[in-house]
Order: C-alpha cells, then structure tokens, then sequence
C-alpha cells in the first residue's frame, strides 16, 4: 500500500522541477516546447510583446530566444492567455463534464468556473462530489464555487437542503474558490441568519461570493455589498453596472444562450471601468458550443460588434477572472505562470487555431486530442442516474377549476408579468395549463397555475430542467398530455418531452440527474434541435426557446410571477397568491 507523501520529500521534488525551470530560462538546457516568434497578449503593459515562448513541465520558462523539444512557429498568430469563463453552470450544456470540455477545447477554453447549484439541488452534496469526481484530471481546469441557495428560496421543494455546515467541508477541496452566486439577496438585506451564516463561512477560508442580484439598488445593494458579495452577473443596464461598480463589485459581463448582456454593457470595457470587469457565460447550450463557441465567441463579438479594443477584450477573458479569482499562475504570458495558451488568427477575424494547457497542445489545425473521461464512484454514479420518485400521472392530476394566477411571459426576456388570474385553457387568448410536479421525495404536490405568451395551440411539452429545485415543469392545452409528456419525463430518467395525443413528437434523455445525458454533445444537440422543431409545429411563439424559456418559470427569484410545486409564488413578497 502506498504511504503519502512527506512533506520533506514535496518540497525536494518542487524545489527540482524550478531548478529545471531556471536551467531553462537560463539557456542551460532545452525548453520541452518553445512558440517561436511569438507575438502575445501583454495583460500587465497592455500591448503586443514579441519572443519566442519557453515552457518547461508546463509552465512558462522564459520569453526571448530559445530553443525547445518541440517548436512551434507562431508566425503571424497571436498568442494569448488561456481563456477563462468566469461563471457557468456545467449543467446547461445538458452533456457530461467530459463532453463539455471536448466542445470547449477548439474555442481556446483552459479554465471554467462552476457552481453546481443545478445537480446540488437534485442531490444535494451527493451531487456537488459527482460533479468533483466528473472533472479530475480534464484537460481544461475546472474549479469550483459551492452552491448558496439551495433551494433558491424556502418557498421551493429542492432534492436537498444545504446550510453553512453541509458544504463547510468543500472548503479544503483543491479547486473550489469559494460561495457561489447569493441569489437570496431578500434573506441578506433582511439578516437572515442562515444565509448570513453562509457568507460568514466563506470569509472564513478567505474565499471570493458571487452575487446575483438583478435590479438591487440603493440601501438594499448597500446592505448587500456590505455583507461581503464580491461581484455580480445579473446587470442589464449600464446604469445598474455603474451602481454595482461604485460600490466596489467586480461586473461579470453575461453572455450566455439564457441571457445576453454584452450589448447592454459593452460601454464597461473602456479604460476607465474594464479592470474590474469579467466576461462569463453563465448557461451555455449545446447548439451554441457547436455553432457559436465559448469566451472566443464573446470576444470575437465585443471586438466586432461592439468596437472593444482587443486587449480589453482578452483581459477580461484571462487576466481579470484569474485576478479575482486569485488564480495567481493563470492568466498572464509571464515567466512562471501556468503554460495555457489561445492562439488565434489574428485580432480582428479572432478565430482560435490552437489551444496549449499546461504545456499541452490539446488543439492544433483542426484536430483534437482524446480528452480522458474521469471514473466517478459506481454507487454516486447509479444515484445520479435514479432521482425519481413520483408515481405516474394522470390527467385527473392535473385537473383544477379554482382561479389561479396567470404568469405572462415576456418576449425575450425570463422576467414575467402578473397576467391576471384563469381558471381553463383558452388558446385564443395564448393561455395555458402550466404545472411542476414534485420528483424528489414522493410528496405528491402539483402545483398547477397558467401561462400566457408561450405560443402552443396544442399536445404538451415537459422537461426535468425547471430551475432551479429541476422538479419535472409542464405546459399544455390538455390534461392527458400533460400527464403523457411528464410521465415519459419518469420513465427516461429525466429529459425533455413534446407529445400531441399522446404520443411522443420529440424527446431528449437526461439520465445524470435528470439534467445531463451520457451521449456525445452533437447526439444530444441533434435531439434537442428535433424537440424544438415539434414543439415549434405545436404552435409554440416564433423567438422562443420552447425549453429553456419553460424551465425558468419555476425560478422563485426573477420578478413578478413563477410556479412552484405549491401554486404561483409572488416574487417579491415570496407568498403564495
């Protein structure tokens, strides 16, 4: 059996991989892999530097002129940080870590920051190890923040209930950064205890908190701010930005497939506010990393679109996340830091060509490399692959006569509008049956509501992704296909349902979780754009995405209306209506 290492015997071998490292940058000896004629990012002098780029036991040796194992002609490229994502939930690419990696990969990806919020909320800490375990040893660093809020607010029914103490012990994890995004921002301006005692535990391990805080401001984002949120990834406007900014919050510049605020915010990245700005994706979509990209895609945007010098724009994809991130050898091409490298076309066209991690060219020409697909516990495994446990439905489940609350949908938007009440379906007004059903602890609760400005003429469409608790989310124009679109959510283990009497028009499965699939991201893609065709054939609203649009009306955090496993929650009372 083998012992652990003395601590003696780690300071010999990483005193002897620097000694390699000066051999190195002093000549002595040969790089293992040298960018000739380099042109790269400079993020400390904001400028263009040239050399060749030496790198030993991935990491940068030295910039000037040598010599290397392996040389690589950098003629005409540019070469920049590896690029960071600053916030994302692994989960919305609905594939397995691994998959998601092989797609990030071309786009220059090295390191992505993750709050596994969705999966905690299915399996509670079960769930953060799974996704520990799914992300050892990729290619592209994956590094945590600890899940807030689960659930998102007291009023949802979750798979768990994590307080300060349940993830207190994540804290020690190698790559976890600290507490994910505060979305009860209610239960901090009012000194909830138990949120508060959160933030105090991540202050503890001197640990970064993000916010999301959409709209807060004055005393309540003084209050909020005050209670040590460091950042936030919720604004709109560049008013909103400003506010947050003044208060001394780092700004992460969403843009993602669920939002997109490069637009509204794009007026940040000028010298007198980018330092302490960041761009983040937040959800990304499979059809997005197939046809659009990763951070590439948001620079290669900021730049064209938007004007945005280019450097700026690298900034804020490599040095300003890893800055606060206090990732302290990423995000920079300097001598001793990490060996991650984009290396794009030029800096208008900002196509990646290759992408270099530790030293390791993952992507050149074209081709990528096996990525290895880490082994997690049988036992998590098969946990993650059973969280079921509901009794199949009927169309009597469904049935209900008293007024409810009408949630209105708002074109291109995730906010809602207060629509009223209904007490049927009527498709010449657009309003909808919309129902979540608990699927975690066999409860029995439904909680039925309607839905206006979805589109649908007629069958249903269901799926297990409804944020953020992910209980199984319906809306049709009957109950009997309700009750066959969420019933076929049952027997697959999770996924994504469109049915017209009663038979199945389109589906994907999500077996991990009921929130990710164990095929190929194209597989999954080609699925998922199939479903959408059917439900758009059903008569759901051209500009909506039937799924992703449907699985935010049960987020009891976004303004005014949304629908939880108990009836139509009022946001900013958070009480029933």
């Amino acid at each position: 059996m083998s012992s652990r290492e003395s601590y003696t015997s780690v300071i010999n071998r990483k005193a002897a991989a620097k000694q390699q490292l000066m051999n190195v940058a002093m000549g002595r000896e040969r790089a293992d892999l040298v960018l000739k004629n380099a042109v790269y990012v400079n993020v400390f002098t904001n400028e263009l530097s040239q050399g060749d780029i030496a790198v030993k036991n991935g990491v940068i040796a030295g910039i000037g002129h040598y010599d290397g194992v392996e040389e690589l002609d950098m003629q005409g490229k540019i070469v920049a940080p590896g690029l960071i994502d600053a916030h994302i939930h692994l989960e919305s690419s609905l594939v397995a870590p691994s998959e998601f990696v092989k797609a990030v990969l071309p786009h220059g990806t090295a390191t992505v920051i993750t709050d596994p919020h969705e999966i905690a909320n299915v399996l509670g800490t079960d769930g953060i190890d799974y996704m520990i375990q799914a992300t050892e040893g990729l290619p592209v660093e994956v590094r945590f923040m600890l899940p807030s809020c689960v659930p998102a607010t007291p009023l949802d029914e979750s798979g768990a209930r994590l307080d300060y103490q349940a993830i207190d012990p994540f804290y020690d994890y190698d790559r976890v950064q600290g507490l994910a995004e505060m979305m009860n921002y209610t239960g901090v301006i009012q000194g909830d205890t138990e949120v508060l005692q959160k933030i105090a535990a991540a202050h503890k391990y001197h640990c970064r908190i993000d916010g999301h805080a959409p709209g807060l401001s004055g005393r309540e984002l003084n209050a909020y701010v005050a209670s040590g949120v460091y950042s936030d990834h919720e604004c709109s406007s560049m008013e909103e930005a400003l506010e947050k900014l003044s208060r001394g919050q780092y700004i992460m510049i969403r843009e993602g497939t669920a939002a997109r605020n490069l637009r509204a915010l794009a007026g940040l990245l000028v010298p007198q506010y980018y330092e302490h700005c960041m761009f983040c994706t937040d959800d990304k979509h499979p059809n997005d990393l197939l046809h659009v990209g990763h951070m590439d895609a948001i620079i290669r945007e900021a730049v064209q679109k938007y004007k945005v010098d280019p450097i700026i724009a690298i900034k804020a994809a490599t040095h300003h996340p890893a800055r606060y991130f206090h990732l302290a050898s990423r995000g920079a091409i300097v001598p001793g830091y990490q060996a991650d490298f984009a290396v794009f076309d030029n800096l208008q066209d900002l196509h990646v060509e290759m992408t270099v991690i530790k030293g390791h060219v993952w992507y050149h020409d074209g081709q990528l490399e096996d990525v290895p697909v880490p082994e997690v516990d049988a036992w998590l495994s098969d946990k993650a692959h059973h969280t079921f446990n509901l009794d199949r439905l009927t169309s009597d489940s469904f049935e209900d006569h008293r007024p409810r609350g009408v949630i209105g949908m708002v074109p291109g938007e995730i906010v809602t509008t207060d629509a009223g009440y209904a007490s049927a379906v009527d498709i010449s007004k657009d309003i909808l049956k919309i129902a979540v059903i608990e699927r975690h602890r066999h409860t029995g609760h439904i909680g039925i509501g309607y839905l206006k400005g979805y589109g649908l003429k007629e069958g249903a469409v269901a799926t297990s992704i409804s944020h953020d608790s992910h209980n199984i989310i319906v809306v049709g124009s009957n109950d009997a296909d309700m009750a066959a679109a969420a019933n076929r959510i049952i027997e697959n283990n999770g996924g994504i349902a469109v049915v017209k009497n009663g038979q199945i028009l389109g589906e994907v499965v999500l077996k991990i979780a009921g929130l990710m699939s164990d095929k190929s991201l194209t597989e999954v893609n080609d699925a998922l754009e199939n479903a959408k065709k059917q439900a758009a054939v059903l008569g759901v609203s051209e500009g909506i995405d039937p799924f992703m649009t449907l699985s935010f009306m049960s987020l009891p955090v976004i303004p005014e209306l949304r629908l939880t496993t108990r009836g139509i929650i009022d946001v900013a009372r958070q009480q029933y209506i």
